[in-house]
């Protein structure tokens, strides 16, 4: 099909699309809270206080807002003057996430990646700061190697990773649209110093509680701690098997999560869960956790429906072309519109039926694969669609 990839979960190109590539006692322990507390409010400040106790252990306190510690960051650096970011090569979907309440040793990195079909590793400073008046959990990266660890159709936004490369600020959808940002705006960022930063885009970021990156050399300047937190890609392996070999590895001084979790595998709202219900009753046999599935995946229910590196477009990112031979009207307005929810869900409802999901097993496969051509992302639909059942049934 020409849709594009996933989101927490996005994808470049929906249905008819070519392959894509796969993709903090009370201390510090309470002040932390847990990643899921972070989930459900996602601006908290569960990272907070490892930036806290860093400062302090150097003696230093963060800069409340609007008392810079130190001098400006210097002039904004606009986006066409950004630095270089090397071109994405393959999509590595994070299975566990784990985040200290100090740096997190290199030999306990080691260990992890010795871990049992654990492929790949990746260790990121990170904190909480304050952007217009919030507390927000940021992680300092390396674009050009951080990008492979978001959601499919975030790591292809080649603008969004050649803006942080330039020194700007990405965020996540939901943050960008709660705090009111906007792209090509200058502003104060505060951690230890308070650098004035340009804002350069948001997409899903797939990491519960984590709305921000800054380059990796701009969080150093404001204090981030560094190897704070600890991503894990194992494929193959169960993720909660991952996540508890992990926890014996890092002990009490961290908060470890499976991603793959159910209570971060909600739809967006109860209007798209009905959505995606009533698109399945138009194909016998199919069921709406499928669609669902695709549905996070793609645009994270609609809150990333803009054109994919690909060239697809809306809430189930189908490939123009192919919209023309499956678009449906599906509010009866009298037309078929690919940015409408209400059109593209049973959209792809129809072209899933059309390639045979409605027989299930091995066809429901193979349905999902002609969405997408790629078999990692069958696998996380299916995973997904899983676990949309166990919880909602």
């Amino acid at each position: 099909m020409d849709v594009a990839a996933p989101s927490p979960t996005r994808a470049p190109g929906g249905p008819g699309r070519p392959p894509t590539a796969p993709p903090l006692g009370r201390g510090l322990r309470r002040a932390v809270a847990g990643i899921a507390v972070l989930a459900a409010a996602n601006l908290g400040g569960g990272v907070y206080a490892a930036v806290t106790a860093q400062d302090e252990r150097d003696g230093r306190a963060a800069p409340r807002a609007g008392t810079p510690s130190g001098p400006p960051s210097g002039p904004v650096t606009n986006v066409a003057d950004g630095g270089q970011v090397a071109p994405l090569k393959r999509v590595v979907p994070p299975d566990v996430l784990a985040v200290g309440t100090r740096p997190i040793g290199q030999a306990q990195i080691q260990r992890i990646a010795k871990l049992g079909r654990v492929r790949d590793v990746i260790a990121v400073a990170g904190g909480a700061v304050q952007l217009q008046g919030r507390q927000v959990n940021a992680f300092a990266v390396d674009p050009s190697t951080f990008r492979s660890w978001t959601p499919p159709g975030t790591a292809r936004d080649n603008d969004l990773w050649t803006a942080l490369a330039g020194d700007q600020f990405v965020t996540s959808a939901a943050a960008a649209d709660q705090l009111k940002l906007s792209k090509g705006f200058p502003y104060p960022v505060v951690g230890r110093t308070m650098p004035s930063l340009m804002m350069g885009g948001s997409g899903p970021l797939g990491l519960p509680g984590i709305d921000m990156l800054v380059h990796k050399k701009t969080g150093q300047s404001m204090g981030l701690v560094p190897n704070i937190a600890v991503l894990v890609n194992a494929p193959g392996v169960k993720p909660a098997t991952t996540a508890r070999a992990v926890g014996r590895i890092l002990g009490s001084g961290a908060d470890v999560i499976n991603l793959h979790d159910q209570k971060y595998q909600a739809p967006a709202s109860g209007n798209y869960l009905d959505l995606y219900k009533n698109a399945a009753k138009s194909c016998r046999g199919l069921s709406w956790t499928v669609l669902a599935a695709i549905g996070q995946v793609e645009s994270d229910h609609n809150r990333n429906p803009g054109r994919s590196s690909a060239g697809a477009l809306g809430p189930m990112q189908f490939m123009p072309a192919t919209w023309k031979s499956y678009g449906v009207d599906g509010d009866r307005d009298g037309k078929a519109d690919i940015m409408n929810p209400y059109d593209a869900i049973p959209a792809a409802a129809r072209y899933l039926c059309d390639h045979g999901a409605a027989g299930g097993g091995r066809a429901l496969y193979k349905a999902i694969w002609h969405y997408n051509h790629a078999d990692w992302y069958v696998q996380k639909v299916l995973a997904l669609a899983k676990a949309y059942g166990n919880r909602y049934g």
